[in-house]
């Protein structure tokens, strides 16, 4: 029967071989926690597990590209290296700023 309003064809459903359910099993108190956050933003358990996953993707890619621009910088000359005892110099100076009275 042909279409009275202009047709459109729905798309095709992507086929990916390699994707398929996958059945996780996390530690009780993994577990619990889960579930309270589903129940605490009142969506599903496996919506919350996606955003989460997706989260830390999403962070690992943003620390991947922080480590790299590092490495060049370095390998470059335009960053230099501090020796270990200078690093836990400035941070005993932060902590004792930081506990200053202002």
């Amino acid at each position: 029967m042909p279409c009275k309003s202009p047709c459109r064809s729905m798309p095709r459903p992507v086929e990916l071989p390699n994707l398929r359910a996958m059945e996780v099993h996390f530690s009780p108190d993994v577990e619990r926690q889960l579930t309270d956050r589903a129940a605490q933003s009142g969506r599903a358990t496996d919506d919350v597990l996606q955003d989460a996953l997706a989260g830390y993707f999403d962070e690992l890619v943003q620390i991947r590209k922080l480590l790299n621009d590092r490495y060049h910088e370095f390998k470059s000359g335009r960053r230099k290296a501090i020796s270990g005892e200078d690093v836990e110099t400035r941070f005993h100076s932060q902590s004792a700023d930081a506990r200053r009275p202002r």
